[in-house]
């Protein structure tokens, strides 16, 4: 998929503020979040739609966006991680893992640019709690 970015952060053309990677998934701060700590999950193998995953690969991808909701809800200090999944502007499987709490919502019109320095504060707090 030579012009998704996603598989070229996959193949580490492009170098995302990565905050979770192992051999099936990679996991990122979004660029344009709702609120700081909005985390895609990806899996690595090029996959358009979600429902298109076999059972294991939708359930085992669903557990690892579980087990780093735990860490962004811990790290960020919110009361909930917020799930989003569309796929129409990045045609690659991704999953928005969005900390919220009461009287937040999550509407992608929320989304705006973040500094380089933002993320970089945000990537620290989250890294400290997967040591």
């Amino acid at each position: 998929m030579g012009d998704c970015i996603f598989c070229k952060f996959v193949n580490k053309e492009i170098i995302p503020k990565i905050i979770y990677e192992d051999e099936k998934y990679l996991a990122f701060l979004d660029i344009n979040p709702m609120y700081p700590g909005h985390t895609l999950l990806i899996p690595k193998k090029h996959t358009d739609y979600i429902f298109e995953m076999s059972k294991e690969e939708y359930t085992d991808y669903f557990l690892k966006a579980k087990e780093l909701s735990k860490i962004l809800k811990s790290a960020i200090g919110t009361e909930k991680v917020g799930m989003s999944i569309e796929g129409f502007l990045v045609r690659h499987a991704h999953i928005h893992l969005i900390p919220i709490n009461p009287g937040m919502s999550i509407d992608s019109c929320l989304q705006k640019p973040a500094s380089e320095e933002e993320l970089n504060k945000v990537l620290e707090k989250i890294k400290s709690k997967t040591k």
